[in-house]
């Protein structure tokens, strides 16, 4: 039996219009996606088989494609959550988001000061990868992350509430090369909505993680 399975999307293809459009949400949900989630059960499956002979010759790659495999189903499933159709602008406590608005202000001096920081490590990552901002649990504050293909270059503990997907898969039918542009064109999509509750559940969720003193 299958562990993982690919969550429908949100909204239908065209959503995201014109920031993205649905021939690549299209592709990118139900190939790409897709392919992390079979990538994943596959790998458990060879795992489950080499436990049960005892044979640990390949035990390194499966390691790496599950770790692959795994994070890229969670940061797609984050992904499609983090954006809508109505989304943009700067989260506002009149629009309900005032303590996701404030942490951001605490942890990088301003909104614009994050934006900034953010738009640089997703535009400027090498190869595959996303721009990641996560509630790191030890210090409580929010940091952004350059994440390598899938799981490289992550703070351990770190729980990612925005994701911005800097693979060329995420973007090249529609902005070409142009991966700056894409992620500037991203903001606009952004569901501040998602990305509060998604940071509430991670403070309330930080005591049952194992913390350095």
């Amino acid at each position: 039996m299958a562990t993982y399975t690919l969550p429908e999307l949100p909204y239908d293809y065209a959503a995201l219009e014109p920031v993205i459009n649905p021939q690549i949400i299209e592709l990118h949900h139900d190939k790409h996606h897709a392919a992390y989630v079979k990538g994943a059960n596959d790998t458990l499956e060879q795992l489950e088989e080499a436990r049960d002979k005892e044979v640990w010759g390949a035990i390194n790659g499966l390691q790496k494609n599950l770790a692959f495999h795994l994070s890229g189903h969670i940061l797609h499933s984050i992904y499609w959550h983090n954006m809508t159709g109505d989304g943009g602008g700067e989260p506002l406590a009149a629009d309900g988001v005032g303590d996701l608005a404030d942490a951001i202000a605490e942890s990088f001096g301003s909104y614009a000061g994050f934006k900034s920081q953010l738009t640089k490590a997703a535009a400027t990552t090498q190869g595959s990868g996303w721009g990641v901002l996560a509630y790191e649990p030890v210090s409580g504050r929010l940091i952004v992350e350059q994440v390598y293909d899938h799981q490289g270059n992550v703070g351990q503990g770190s729980v990612p509430i925005l994701v911005f997907d800097a693979w060329e898969h995420a973007f090249y039918l529609q902005y070409k090369n142009q991966k700056v542009d894409f992620i500037e064109a991203m903001w606009r999509v952004v569901n501040w909505q998602d990305v509060a509750k998604r940071y509430a559940a991670a403070r309330e969720r930080a005591d049952v993680l194992l913390l350095a003193p």
